[in-house]
């Protein structure tokens, strides 16, 4: 990046930032605060164990140093600005977690921003179902990173003073890491009439957790199955490793003759059915696990983007979503700054560009051209393109 750029995109920053006030977290003066300078060069330096009271207001840093990205600490202290976390004496912590294109499956260097951030909506909607359904969390933060996903911030109570293990146990939940069929099966003993000895009844819970999602799941499945022709149910059953014929007809013929026990959550019903339950629970842990950055979650000091602030590597904002406002959140639409909707300016674009912001594609050739300063500065912030002469 050129330094006629640097200095263009700090002064708009500064710009922003007087026009908009970003929203002090809670507790404030009790975490560090860092952020990352416009510094020459391809690496970046971050400054970090500052309190508030070292920053002075928000508003006037922000202004003052227009920094390229800012955080505050997940953790809370009895002194943040100390030197070193051992000396910070931390307090509690606050529960956070990061989804990030970088890692979810399927996504590669073809697929599109636009998609990336698709994905990551449906990733944040899988983990705020389980949050809330699950460990009927309540003080919940959804937040725009700004970039390639979503953050979320619990700060009820009795998550606070969790240490590294208690968060880490609370990722394996909702990435469903390890967590075995068996586990989610009850088995009670029924002694059925003129049997000798009593046998084992295996069931899904039929609601709650995991177990009541995998029962839903084998549900839909067999009300599916059971709306084809039995030749095509039969051959979609094959469709499983280790099930053939004569266990696609046992699977088949159970889920038809025992449809008001599998809907009880009776997994039990035939050998076949229940080999098949077992196989439907890999497609609910696939499709409706969340696929967490585990280390921001476990790590009791992480830094945090501040909700409000700019985003320096794409110039969106860091913006926090109301929760009845997520499903129609667009973040290349409505994490666009205001600051940069009015004007156009020159870039130097090096090769021809196509990108889609504000429901807009643009089809952009090389050279010294004139566009939309929110598209501008998207580019330059990316490193692909420089501020062009006027």
């Amino acid at each position: 990046m050129e330094e006629r750029t640097r200095a263009y995109l700090r002064g708009r920053f500064r710009d922003h930032y007087r026009a908009v006030a970003p929203e002090l977290p809670p507790d404030a003066d009790e975490r560090e605060w860092g952020y990352i300078p416009w510094t020459a060069g391809s690496g970046t330096t971050m400054v970090r164990h500052n309190s508030l009271l070292d920053l002075g207001t928000l508003g006037g840093f922000l202004e003052r140093e227009r920094p390229r990205h800012v955080y505050f600490s997940a953790g809370r202290y009895h002194d943040p600005g100390a030197g070193t976390m051992e000396a910070k004496r931390w307090r509690s912590a606050d529960l956070v977690f990061d989804l990030d294109a970088d890692h979810l499956p399927g996504v590669t260097e073809e697929t599109s921003y636009a998609e990336m951030l698709a994905r990551c909506k449906d990733e944040l909607l899988d983990l705020l179902d389980i949050l809330e359904g699950d460990f009927g969390f309540e003080d919940l933060t959804v937040v725009f990173s700004g970039g390639r996903g979503y953050h979320v911030h619990v700060r009820d109570e009795h998550v606070k003073g969790l240490d590294r293990e208690g968060r880490r146990e609370v990722v394996d939940y909702v990435m469903a890491n390890e967590i075995e069929f068996e586990s989610l099966v009850q088995t009670e003993t029924v002694a059925g009439l003129g049997l000798k000895n009593p046998t084992q009844k295996r069931t899904l819970p039929t609601e709650g957790g995991w177990g009541g999602r995998v029962h839903e799941h084998v549900c839909t499945f067999v009300d599916e199955l059971l709306s084809m022709d039995e030749a095509d149910a039969l051959d979609r059953l094959q469709e499983y490793d280790g099930i053939g014929s004569g266990k696609a007809r046992g699977a088949y013929n159970a889920a038809k003759n025992n449809r008001r026990e599998i809907e009880g959550g009776n997994v039990d019903v035939h050998p076949a059915f229940y080999q098949l339950a077992r196989i439907l629970v890999d497609e609910v842990f696939a499709a409706e696990s969340a696929a967490v950055d585990e280390p921001v979650t476990t790590d009791t000091h992480r830094l945090i983007r501040l909700p409000g602030s700019l985003h320096g590597g794409s110039g969106l904002a860091v913006k926090r979503i109301p929760r009845d406002e997520l499903t129609d959140f667009d973040p290349l639409r409505d994490a666009i700054p205001e600051t940069f909707t009015a004007d156009e300016v020159m870039v130097e674009l090096p090769s021809e560009t196509q990108l889609s912001l504000r429901g807009e594609s643009f089809r952009l050739p090389a050279g010294n051209i004139s566009i939309p300063e929110y598209v501008a500065i998207f580019l330059m912030v990316r490193d692909r393109a420089e501020k062009g002469k006027e």
